[in-house]
């Protein structure tokens, strides 16, 4: 299996097979990082309408296919609703607004209360949050998970991945677990990675209270959502990384200035780093 190219072993991983993304990088003698940081391709045309999508996001969450379709068309994009669904799927956006619940939950997933509505969160380690976001590349994209302290807006932990499942969800939740100790509550959306049974066991496990956004809501995970909006408009847009190891040092340099040098008006001009130290 080491004599074939290593493109070729890349080719052969697939992302919902019944083994893990793990256990196929073992058998096939790729390092699993390495798949992780190989950009997800799309056409060049299908990234140029991404990345505008992205920042269309960003600035108006509540634009569903329609109005999305709408706006990329003034932008001089032909496309119709039919692609700007598809894509919309593929980066994991969803128009946020208040709507009823009317879709099925999926099976053995797990849904937990919002928790923080009148909750005075006063302290660091008191609230995490949790989110995914899409990160456009030049030849491609990744995915972006985190973890936010609420109240000192300190980046706890941060993985990349060119897939959706859960595993880089957990090792980046594991990380931050095992440098910063247990938060009285972890704050999530209810998308499928933190609601299946391996991330909900895992935050369980550390005696963790598990608390959900509303279906629709705009504000609950507002944390987190301001953080993505600050890493793009002041990093990832600017520069365009090339590929996933460009992508990666750059936000490692981001989180650092972010923690320890950029002051926050949500927390009167501090540094997140030294206010999260004085848990």
């Amino acid at each position: 299996m080491a004599n074939l190219s290593r493109d070729f072993r890349m080719s052969l991983i697939e992302i919902n097979s019944k083994l893990s993304i793990e256990k196929q990088c073992n058998l096939l003698s790729i390092a699993k990082s390495s798949f992780y940081y190989e950009p997800v391709s799309e056409s060049n045309f299908n990234l140029k309408l991404m990345l505008e999508m992205d920042k269309i996001h960003l600035k108006r969450p509540f634009y569903g296919v329609i109005r999305m379709t709408f706006e990329l068309k003034t932008l001089g994009f032909e496309v119709n609703e039919k692609r700007v669904r598809r894509l919309m799927r593929k980066m994991g956006l969803e128009a946020i607004y208040c709507k009823p619940n009317l879709s099925k939950p999926m099976p053995n997933h797990h849904k937990f209360p919002y928790l923080l509505r009148n909750l005075s969160i006063c302290k660091p380690n008191q609230v995490w949050s949790i989110d995914i976001t899409y990160v456009p590349m030049k030849n491609g994209f990744l995915y972006l998970v985190a973890t936010i302290d609420w109240y000192s807006k300190f980046i706890l932990s941060w993985e990349l991945s060119n897939s959706l499942e859960v595993n880089f969800c957990l090792k980046m939740l594991t990380n931050a677990y095992e440098k910063f100790g247990t938060p009285q509550i972890i704050n999530t959306d209810q998308g499928s990675q933190f609601t299946c049974n391996e991330f909900v066991s895992q935050v369980l496990s550390y005696e963790i209270q598990l608390s959900m956004d509303g279906k629709g809501r705009a504000t609950d995970n507002i944390a987190i959502e301001r953080f993505w909006r600050s890493i793009k408009y002041e990093d990832i847009y600017l520069y365009s990384y090339e590929n996933g190891k460009e992508l990666h040092l750059g936000i490692e340099k981001y989180v650092y200035f972010y923690n320890n040098e950029r002051p926050h008006q949500g927390i009167e001009n501090q540094f997140p780093a030294k206010l999260f130290a004085k848990k």
